[in-house]
């Protein structure tokens, strides 16, 4: 779990970082759509991970690479923002972020499962409705008349 300290720099860096893809260096990346989802900070806050989502990039490993033969540039830009703010300024590492590209192959799988539909008389089904209805009600095991007298007894105490 990250310190109050690392969340704060991760924000700070995800932030520059947005804001350096889409301004600063847009014209490095063939004007595709880079967005920072996420930053992780190492505890000394010397390395920062940075996993990058690429829109609208069928190649995305290979703009990856182009990312990180750009990583002294970007690192500069984020210098010159941050300079004020911070001692260090970190090494970036970057990665693919694909978890739209997992969200997305797992809702494949999903929707192609063969479930088949619920039956109501299903007696493997331990939810089954209509056995609840086969239960005994409830017993009352307490008589009124003693009950009414408790309360006498209880008033007459008093």
């Amino acid at each position: 779990m990250d310190s109050k300290r690392q969340q704060k720099f991760s924000r700070l860096i995800q932030k520059e970082l947005a804001e350096i893809f889409q301004r600063e260096c847009s014209h490095l990346f063939q004007s595709t759509y880079i967005s920072v989802s996420g930053v992780r900070v190492s505890p000394d806050l010397g390395v920062a991970k940075v996993h990058l989502s690429l829109l609208l990039s069928p190649q995305g490993r290979d703009l990856l690479k182009e990312v990180q033969v750009h990583t002294k540039t970007i690192r500069h830009e984020l210098a010159k923002r941050i300079k004020n703010q911070v001692r260090v300024i970190p090494e970036l590492i970057f990665y693919l972020d694909d978890t739209a590209e997992y969200a997305a192959k797992m809702d494949k799988i999903i929707s192609e499962l063969d479930i088949p539909a619920e039956s109501k008389e299903d007696p493997s089904n331990p939810f089954n409705r209509a056995e609840e209805e086969d239960l005994p009600e409830e017993e009352d095991f307490g008589n009124e008349e003693e009950e009414d007298e408790d309360e006498e007894d209880f008033r007459r105490r008093r």
